[in-house]
Order: structure tokens, then sequence, then C-alpha cells
């Protein structure tokens, strides 16, 4: 007796090949990519648009006339002084953010006294304070830290505010019962709810320290990238004034840079949903 049997063979699913290439290197070469893009565009562009080199000169005579400043403007030395300036105005102006601002956090009613005075400050133009500090000051570095210093100041300071006054009662009742003095209570939780947004103004700030040294050096500088900026925008030097641009541009991007760097390391220990940083 014939019997018709049906043979199902064993499929079995493969596995997943791994891929070849991990995610974060994927992002570093498409981002290499676009540089690269970026940078092509640059050095054929004009010439295929027929733009003259005073217009926008090619990426190529850029590299010549960094070169060349180099070995005949001091260029290290402008860009050293530039991001020191950078480096003294955003530290001054964050510390001084962090304290008015844990300050009116932990004070209602100073906050409610001193917060016209501050948007005022806030809202005035920092550009026109720059010559006044220059006719105080002289040409020196002072008035360029001090217009980074005020432009700097108030994103860290609403900041640490906002997130001084929206602590989780909770968590400070907990603490409290556990018999916390004040200054515990400020360290374990105020403070420490606070770092998230602390550092999220420092990466705005660390960008507009750039901007507070540029103006100042711009307006009354005599070195600094600010100065090489303005000498050759006078000499009609485009191909210098794209070199000083891109200096800046270095400078605010190893800045912004050095505050990721710290934020990973300190917020470490936090929870990855109270953090800025993946």
């Amino acid at each position: 007796m014939d019997t018709a049997t049906s043979i199902t063979p064993a499929m079995s699913t493969p596995a997943k090949a791994a891929p070849l290439l991990s995610e974060k290197t994927r992002t570093v070469l498409g981002s290499l990519l676009v540089l690269a893009i970026f940078l092509a565009a640059w050095e054929w562009g004009p010439g295929a648009l027929g733009m003259p080199e005073f217009i926008l000169p090619r990426f190529s005579r850029v590299l010549q006339e960094s070169l060349f400043m180099w070995k005949n403007s001091d260029l290290l030395g402008h860009f050293g002084i530039t991001a020191m300036e950078v480096v003294i105005g955003f530290a001054l102006g964050s510390l001084l953010g962090l304290a008015v601002g844990v300050a009116l956090g932990l004070s209602p009613r100073a906050e409610a006294m001193l917060s016209p005075y501050i948007l005022a400050l806030q809202i005035a133009p920092k550009v026109a304070f720059a010559p006044l500090f220059v006719m105080w000051l002289g040409y020196t570095i002072y008035p360029k830290i001090i217009v980074a210093v005020l432009i700097v100041f108030f994103p860290v300071m609403i900041n640490v505010l906002s997130a001084i006054r929206t602590v989780d009662p909770d968590m400070v009742n907990l603490v409290r019962t556990l018999n916390a003095s004040r200054w515990q209570i400020f360290c374990l939780v105020e403070f420490r709810s606070a770092m998230p947004a602390l550092f999220s103004g420092l990466r705005i700030a660390s960008t507009l320290a750039v901007i507070g040294v540029t103006v100042g050096e711009l307006v009354g500088g005599n070195q600094g990238l600010g100065f090489l900026l303005v000498d050759g925008e006078g000499q009609g030097n485009t191909a210098a004034v794209f070199v000083a641009i891109c200096a800046l541009t270095l400078t605010g991007i190893v800045t912004y840079g050095a505050v990721v760097w710290a934020e990973r390391r300190v917020l470490h220990y936090l929870p990855k949903a109270a953090t800025s940083t993946k």
C-alpha cells in the first residue's frame, strides 16, 4: 500500500550578517564625504561660474594665503591671542552666569528685583558697548574679554535659573527628611539636577564667546584674528579675510568640542535621558 508522504525539508533561518561598518564609522565617513563635496565645490565652483578671485577665491588660493600669513603675518600668534581671549571670556562669563543663575533660582524675591535690569542688559546690543570699553581700557585684550563675558553670561544664567526652579520637590523633601542641611540639599539635589541644563547653556555660550571676542577685535583691535580680518578687508585681500574667518570657525569648533567632551565626562553617571549628549 503506497502512502504518499510529503517531506518538508527543515529550513534554517540564516543568521543576520553583521554590518561591515559600525554606525559611528558610517556617520564619520558620511560627514567626511560632505566635507569633501563642499571643498570640491569651493575649489572648482567659482571657476565654473566665472567668478573672479577677488569675489570668491578658490580653496587652494586660501590655503596659499594661509601659508603666506603663517610665515609673514604671524598667523599663529594672532590665533593664540584670539583663542586666549575666547577661553578667558567664556570661563568668566560662564562662572558669572552660573553664580547669578543659582542665586536667582534659590531666591524668587531677588529674581523679581533684578530680572528687569538683567533683561535690559541682555537686550542692549553688545556691539554698542565695544567702542566704550575700548575708550575706557584702550587697545588691550580687556575690552574683547568683557564683550565675550557679557554675551556668554545670559544663556548660562537663564538655563541654570530655569533648572533650579524646576527641581523635583519630592526629591528635595526626601533629602530633607534625612536631616540634610541646606548646603547638602543644594549639592545633592538642586545643583546635580541643574547640570544638564548648565551644559546646554555652555554649548551655546562656547560659540557666542567667539562672536564676542571677534566683535571686540573688529571695533578696536591691533592683534588677533579680528584684526587680521579687518586688515585683509582694508587691503582688498579676500583670501586673507577667508583665512581669518576659517581660523575663527576653527576656534569655535574646538571650544564647542571641549564643552561636549567635558559634558560626556561629567554627566557620565546620570541617566541617559537626563543628558543632552547621546
